[in-house]
């Protein structure tokens, strides 16, 4: 019997390296804690926030604080916490402003005449959005971890995979720890690359582990994204909410030798039409608002378009609309579909709709924090209540500034260096007495299993029998994963694999509970 030896010390631990985590551990390292960050991939850009394309909010030219906030109110369907909204609209811009273009020196678009360039995206009543032609999350991560390089507080831990977070008393070998209030000490983590796993003990702890996209057949997020943050959380018992509203993006890429691959939603708020495969608009018949329409009803309109006809995908023109260098403008887009034969510049390009974003999540304050004492969450993992039943485009990376810089500043303002345990009583990480060793093919057919359920019957357009049959399925897939995690040799794959159930069934549970058909969760019977 193994078990781990080695034990980390921080004052805050941050899991996850996209815009939310970057941002609160510089906050945190300025303000003098020992940070410690892990990212499980060996890539330290590998996130969310790396492949975001269309850009962030801002507030552009005609526009105020009072605009912005109806817009995202109304892409919310009724259910976004007016609180969270408000606290968005007034302190994102200006953060935008100090901390992205004068603190770390983002180089948004510029006219030649040095002033910013604004696009606009469905749902937003003016163009406010700010951008890096199409690589917005590359050259913002970029720029955050240039700047958290000058930090010697941080301790930055690649090829690292966190397997649960410490928690009291449930870690406790104390029978007497029952009686004070449940508590995030720190987490163990697994080292991908020695396979030992490291006892990290911190103060804090701040989850940014992005999204879930991965539990889905089609989705535009990267392979990391496979939704440990929620479950870990849940496996605590702390809160999570609204996790029936996934939002889909209408166009990903639909190609043989593409996964998942982005188009953003600029490309229709510089122009850019749906049309049918024998070339007719359609979002006419379906909003007002047309190809500007919010994202839910556009995947709607598509799905129901390729159903009617019985295509596997619709099209997205650009070619004939556009009135700007689309090279310019769109050069990541352009590249990589003119890789695969698509000149986007002459043909529309062939689309459907990818799990993209979860609106829900860990249910937090103003602060990032969770109902767990000393846990955050930031980032997509977090629900703040700011994006309701629906994402309003491009808020994301913003939200995840706020609240990673909240969070940072929060437990800074209110640091406490005192334990409510002695460290004797943590056990170190137990391995099996006989491990089984891990097959790949059979966690690859699992994940099959996982994502084409969520994707056929926990997907687009619901019904009650489509989310029981889910239910059963995932709940018989759980029981056979759960029981070989604790045979199984450890490793990233069988602890995603471990998440990725746990999650899909978070997210059927909800969609079941909840019968009313609102924003990115619809049910039709």
């Amino acid at each position: 019997m193994n078990s781990s030896e080695q034990k980390l010390y921080a004052d805050v631990l941050i899991i996850g390296s996209g815009i939310s985590g970057l941002s609160a551990a510089i906050e945190a390292a300025e303000r003098g804690l020992n940070i410690i960050l892990i990212n499980k991939e060996k890539d330290f850009f590998e996130s969310n926030t790396y492949y975001a394309q269309g850009g962030i909010v801002s507030l552009g030219d005609n526009d105020n604080p009072e605009f912005l906030y109806n817009d995202i109110m109304e892409a919310g369907d009724g259910i976004s916490d007016p609180k969270a909204v408000r606290l968005f609209v007034e302190l994102g811009p200006r953060l935008v402003k100090e901390f992205l273009i004068n603190k770390i020196g983002v180089p948004f678009c510029r006219s030649e005449e040095g002033e910013f360039k604004y696009t606009q995206e469905g749902s937003h009543s003016r163009r406010r959005i700010l951008y890096v032609h199409d690589v917005t999350g590359k050259a913002i991560e970029e720029k955050l971890i240039e700047h958290l390089e000058r930090y010697k507080n941080i301790k930055i831990l690649n090829s690292h995979t966190a397997i649960d977070l410490l928690t009291l008393p449930h870690h406790s070998k104390n029978p007497l720890a029952i009686y004070n209030e449940p508590e995030c000490i720190g987490a163990y983590v697994l080292d991908n690359l020695t396979e030992k796993v490291v006892t990290v003990f911190s103060q804090y702890t701040i989850l940014a582990t992005g999204g879930l996209g991965r539990i889905y057949l089609h989705t535009t997020n990267p392979k990391c994204a496979n939704g440990d943050g929620f479950a870990m959380t849940a496996r605590t018992n702390a809160r999570l909410i609204n996790m029936e509203y996934i939002q889909f993006h209408p166009t990903s890429l639909y190609h043989r030798d593409s996964e998942g691959f982005l188009i953003s939603e600029a490309l229709r708020g510089e122009g850019a039409k749906l049309k049918t495969r024998d070339g007719k608009t359609f979002m006419e018949n379906y909003s007002e608002l047309k190809d500007l329409a919010p994202r839910d009803e556009i995947c709607r309109a598509i799905y129901e378009e390729m159903i009617k006809r019985g295509d596997n995908y619709v099209l997205l023109d650009l070619a004939s609309y556009a009135k700007f260098d689309v090279k310019k403008r769109f050069p990541n887009i352009y590249k990589y579909c003119l890789d695969l034969g698509i000149d986007i510049t002459k043909m529309p390009i062939p689309v459907v709709p990818a799990a993209h974003y979860s609106c829900g999540g860990i249910n937090v304050d103003l602060w990032g924090r969770t109902s767990l004492k000393n846990l955050y969450a930031v980032g997509e993992v977090s629900a703040t209540g700011l994006h309701g039943a629906n994402r309003l485009a491009s808020t994301s990376l913003l939200e995840g500034l706020i609240w990673g810089i909240r969070a940072a500043q929060h437990i800074s303002e209110n640091f406490e260096n005192k334990k409510s345990y002695r460290e004797s009583e943590i056990p170190s990480w137990i391995f099996p007495e006989k491990e089984e060793e891990v097959d790949p093919a059979l966690i690859h057919q699992d994940w099959i299993s996982i994502k084409s359920t969520m994707w056929n019957y926990v997907g687009i357009i619901r019904t009650t029998k489509r989310l029981e049959r889910a239910r059963a399925d995932l709940e018989y897939l759980k029981h056979r994963i759960e029981d070989f995690y604790k045979r199984a040799h450890l490793s990233p794959l069988i602890i995603e694999l471990r998440n990725g159930i746990q999650v899909a069934l978070l997210v059927t549970y909800a969609a079941l509970k909840n019968r009313v058909s609102r924003g990115a969760h619809y049910i039709s019977s």
